[in-house]
């Protein structure tokens, strides 16, 4: 019995992420509310409450198993990246919005609801990404070994600064229907500009 009612909780589960997620999409963060998204799963109010705290832990879990399957694509491509450091972290961004792009509703609901407050214990919000974060980190530490890099750059800033213009210029993607290259331009520019700011004297 207890192997079926788990069974029964983790279809539950499935059905409201896979719920959510669309919702998120179609309507956005503020709209998708539990109501909905139990009428969509086709599941009880109360159901999704036994499986899930709130909406924003809802959403930190659907954007968490999205990642599952960008970082397939970022660890069979990251050992291949060439070019300058800068490149390196253009390539690494442009796989994360190409990526995105395929939902760019739903990210942007993603970013808009760690504007709101949240249990750290259960939710992952934007920009607390350790996995890409830590990418980034070590194209700019091997940027330090290799003299390309500034031996006093403030590398955790440089990684912050870059998470926070990724997730703005996801509103070019809302209000502009900017795509994938439209952003992937950008960031390429603010890679830039923020680069200048850490690269070593020739």
């Amino acid at each position: 019995m207890a192997a079926v009612r788990q069974a029964r909780k983790q279809a539950t589960r499935e059905r409201v992420l896979a719920a959510a997620r669309d919702l998120f999409e179609e309507v956005g963060y503020d709209e998708a509310t539990i109501r909905l998204i139990a009428q969509r799963a086709g599941v009880s109010v109360g159901s999704v409450f036994t499986t899930f705290a709130n909406k924003a832990e809802i959403l930190s879990q659907v954007m968490q198993d999205r990642l599952e399957h960008l970082y397939a694509e970022l660890d069979a491509v990251l050992p291949h990246l060439r070019g300058s450091y800068a490149d390196r972290l253009r390539s690494i961004m442009a796989i994360h919005y190409n990526f995105e792009m395929r939902r760019p509703r739903l990210f942007a609901a993603f970013v808009a609801s760690s504007f709101t407050p949240f249990d750290a214990k259960t939710v992952v919000p934007f920009g607390r990404n350790e996995r890409l974060k830590g990418m980034l980190r070590d194209v700019l530490r091997e940027g330090v070994e290799a003299g390309a890099v500034r031996k006093d750059a403030d590398i955790d800033l440089f990684v912050e600064t870059m998470m926070a213009a990724y997730g703005f210029n996801y509103r070019r993607a809302v209000h502009e229907s900017a795509d994938a290259q439209a952003l992937t331009d950008l960031m390429d520019r603010q890679i830039g500009l923020l680069f200048d700011g850490v690269r070593a004297e020739p």
